[in-house]
């Protein structure tokens, strides 16, 4: 009996002693610091719709964009519901770095020609860092043909530029939903000074929620905080809005969207959309966007040029 007894007492002892042993070890495994990961695919492509998102290209990869938005949709059958008149824009985006990437681009409304940079700051982490800060900045060129001026007046090239800055802030709150923030600046070199500024300030906010693995519902809207009542050719001009879907199908990111602003560069819809939603002027519009490796990353390069083991 005394035996059993006294193996009873060193079973509990011992059992004693490895439940704290576990705990002391789920303890230094609570105690451990998490690593930090940066937070990958805020959105599926470069741009919300209209405007940029806090995606960059890797480096090395070239974006060949298409960027479509047909006329008005209450222009009728006599237009076609606006098929008849478009307009597009055509892009070549490169990454030099994971962090730094460049665009050139073409749109036939106004003629125009631009370039613009994109630069990551910040990335948001797991843990620590809460955001993704980035950067943009591009320049655009009006080349349609010169106004007809009063003797004496002068047509300057300079009349012809234009000029934006974005803080783009970001943050992917969940696997499903993303969000934006895009403080912009846009400078017009040729306004009439009399009743307007040079510089529009606005704020844009844009959105992504994944329905899909492959499918999303996105939307921006950027609103005017100077040059509000900003006329452009005449017209009245308003806030920019859109609301699109994401595709994405192996190296293409199909976008196809709804907005009043049939421009596509930023100081267009951003600061000259004279179209409305209120009054049923909207633009049916599609992004097409496909990838292409110039250049291969290091690792894969070291991994062709090692010899095969057979």
């Amino acid at each position: 009996m005394r035996r059993i007894f006294t193996a009873l007492l060193l079973s509990c002892g011992f059992a004693n002693a490895a439940h704290a042993q576990a705990d002391s070890l789920m303890n230094m495994l609570n105690d451990a610091p998490v690593k930090k990961e940066a937070v990958s695919a805020t959105f599926k492509a470069t741009r919300i719709i209209n405007g940029s998102s806090v995606e960059n290209l890797g480096a090395g990869v070239l974006d060949f964009r298409i960027s479509h938005r047909f006329g008005q949709l209450n222009q009728g059958a006599e237009n076609f519901f606006g098929l008849d008149n478009a307009t597009t824009r055509l892009g070549l985006d490169y990454g030099i770095t994971k962090w730094l990437m460049i665009g050139l681009g073409h749109s036939t409304l106004n003629k125009e020609n631009d370039g613009f940079l994109k630069a990551r700051i910040l990335s948001q982490k797991n843990a620590g860092m809460p955001v993704t800060l980035s950067y943009a900045g591009s320049v655009s060129v009006q080349t349609t043909k010169a106004p007809t001026l009063p003797a004496g007046d002068k047509w300057l090239f300079t009349n012809r530029l234009y000029y934006t800055n974005q803080v783009l802030i970001a943050r992917k709150i969940s696997n499903a939903l993303s969000l934006q923030l895009m403080p912009t600046l846009v400078h017009y070199n040729l306004v009439d000074s009399t009743k307007f500024s040079n510089n529009t300030l606005a704020i844009g906010i844009g959105g992504r929620i994944k329905v899909s693995k492959r499918i999303a519902i996105t939307g921006e809207y950027y609103y005017r905080v100077t040059n509000a009542d900003l006329f452009y050719s005449g017209q009245k001009t308003y806030n920019a809005l859109a609301i699109g879907v994401d595709i994405e199908t192996g190296g293409h990111v199909f976008q196809m969207m709804l907005t009043n602003s049939p421009g596509i560069t930023d100081r267009t819809f951003i600061g000259q959309t004279t179209d409305s939603w209120e009054k049923g002027a909207l633009h049916f519009g599609f992004n097409i966007s496909r990838v292409f490796t110039i250049v291969k990353p290091r690792e894969f390069r070291d991994k062709a040029e090692e010899p095969r083991s057979w």
